[in-house]
């Protein structure tokens, strides 16, 4: 028993390791699942009892360690707003994954119960990338983890995730694992030398021949030429401070100020960061023209033609009636509602102003997960730092134009973590993504660096060029190839600027999606039924009295 502990945790080591930003480790997410796959065949051919028990523990201790090792930063977000909270909120998404991912590997050994090894095996991948989806999909929805995110770091090696998504690195780094347990138990089985050799060849071309690939793509892809100018501010403005000590005034004064310095006069978009315009007051979408910030906003475009502000703004949608889910009443008197948005605004110097609303919101700390049903659980939720009500949100990603004909997908923060979201908001006409974020609530953590190596996924998948705001940084621009071609450095006030290509080109993630998720959750699910099914059967059998 022992043993298969220290195997378990030995994979959630391997696996931490080998997370981003961790350089030069990516190679162990190919052996990391080898150690966890050894204890969970340990315990099938021993002669113990509840196995499954066994086996759910087990791989749970692996699994917490490498989620509690990489995102560790939840707690410093958490501990500014209630330390002593901190640690007990804090399990929550440390375990909620593991748990699941435990729960996969539980089911791996009851469809082992009733087939082959290598169907078992097929149905261990299909319930991971189930596992996987239902994680980006459900309210407590948290894919930062997802497996194919591993890669970020060795970007070169996935060049084709412009065909599969992120759930084609999943598939990989498992399909890699099972066929290296295979050979490793091998190794202690009498067997021909040169099956072995062929075994071992086998291994190395399903590593070598994606990674060839791959790498040939990223040498031999060329951006087509179609510039535009692009100014990215920083303005390091410390997060909890912003909201009370700094008036929003002086804040957009800071990001003029930078945003000038090195501006052209044929830049397209300035981009500042989330919630760049916040004020209690909360800016009404309806009365924007006659806000005293927007025309702040205006008078700094008035020499730049063609310019565009794309900002970050926390601002309120008035209705006549209770007209969404989220609504407050606001007056009882005229039964007027209203909606609170974590927004981007864009900008122009014309009277056209476009507006989009987050709508992959963070559990807990900007929407209620599972709405009434938690509302028991709201005093704990509330020490996230978040609203207990929730934040209003849309429905689908949105495109700003400029008065150029330009489309801009804007990604606020947590969003950038869904391929499909981003990959959606290009095919409706997004010529490149602009991720708008305010990574200082981590503090200098490597949630800040995770962050912003995702983003270079997002470029590989659609290619399209990522700028990236950053409140107190790293503000990036990343090109087609997924390269960072310039950032800034962590907490210092900057501004940046590049010549970035415009593409209107479809890749095939782009129009298709998570199809990979799509298909393996509908296995996982046919699978889950299965056994389920021969379960209950059992049961029914014993129960039954002999005639």
């Amino acid at each position: 028993m022992k043993r298969n502990i220290l195997l378990s945790v030995f994979s959630g080591l391997l696996l931490w390791i080998a997370w981003p930003p961790t350089p030069h480790t990516t190679f162990f997410l190919f052996v990391a699942f080898v150690p966890m796959l050894m204890a969970m065949e340990n315990i099938i051919q021993s002669e113990s009892v509840r196995k499954g028990k066994k086996i759910f523990w087990t791989t749970f201790l692996g699994f917490f360690i490498w989620n509690t090792l990489s995102v560790y930063w939840v707690y410093n977000a958490i501990k500014q707003d209630n330390p002593i909270a901190a640690i007990p909120v804090s399990l929550i998404p440390y375990s909620l994954a593991p748990l699941m991912m435990s729960g996969c590997c539980w089911f791996y050994y009851r469809l082992r119960r009733v087939t082959k090894r290598n169907v078992a095996f097929f149905g261990l991948i299909c319930f991971w990338v189930g596992y996987e989806y239902l994680n980006q999909t459900w309210d407590l929805n948290f894919p930062w983890m997802t497996l194919g995110n591993g890669f970020a770091i060795s970007y070169k090696w996935i060049q084709w995730y412009e065909y599969t998504g992120v759930y084609g690195g999943t598939i990989w780094i498992w399909v890699v694992n099972i066929f290296a347990f295979l050979v490793y138990s091998g190794l202690h089985k009498p067997r021909a030398r040169t099956m072995r050799i062929k075994q071992i060849l086998a291994l190395g071309l399903i590593i070598l021949l994606p990674m060839a690939v791959s790498v040939y793509r990223y040498r031999t892809y060329h951006e087509q030429v179609n510039p535009a100018n692009i100014v990215v501010a920083q303005p390091n403005i410390d997060p909890y401070l912003k909201e009370h000590t700094i008036p929003v005034q002086q804040q957009i004064a800071i990001l003029t100020k930078i945003s000038d310095s090195i501006a052209q006069p044929n830049t397209e978009f300035f981009i500042w960061p989330e919630t760049a315009i916040s004020d209690n007051t909360g800016l009404n979408e309806d009365l924007v023209r006659s806000n005293h910030y927007y025309k702040q906003v205006q008078y700094f475009l008035g020499k730049y033609k063609n310019g565009n502000v794309l900002t970050g703004a926390e601002d309120i949608k008035i209705y006549n009636s209770q007209r969404t889910e989220t609504a407050t009443l606001l007056d009882p008197r005229s039964n007027q509602y209203y909606d609170e948005f974590n927004a981007a605004i864009n900008i122009e110097n014309s009277a056209e102003v476009q507006f989009y609303h987050k709508s992959k919101l963070v559990p807990a700390v900007e929407a209620m997960p599972f709405g009434n049903a938690l509302s028991f659980m709201k005093p704990i939720f509330e020490h996230l730092g978040g609203t207990t009500g929730g934040y209003g949100r849309q429905d689908e990603p949105g495109v700003f134009y400029s008065q150029s004909g330009i489309g801009v997908v804007p990604v606020i923060c947590f969003e950038s973590i869904w391929g499909e979201w981003v990959a959606t908001g290009v095919h409706k006409g997004g010529q490149f993504i602009a991720i708008i974020t305010n990574d200082g609530w981590w503090e200098n953590t490597s949630g800040k660096d995770q962050h912003l190596d995702y983003a270079k996924l997002r470029a590989i998948e659609t290619r399209r060029w990522v700028c990236r705001s950053a409140n107190t940084g790293i503000s990036a621009f990343i090109n087609q190839r997924g390269d960072i071609v310039q950032q800034t450095k962590w907490w210092v006030k900057t501004a940046i600027k590049q010549d970035i290509n415009l593409s209107s080109d479809m890749t095939f993630y782009v129009l298709h999606g998570d199809y990979l998720a799509r298909i393996g959750s509908f296995l996982a699910f046919a699978g889950v039924l299965w056994v389920l099914v021969v379960i209950v059967d059992a049961r029914r059998k014993r129960r039954k009295v002999p005639a």
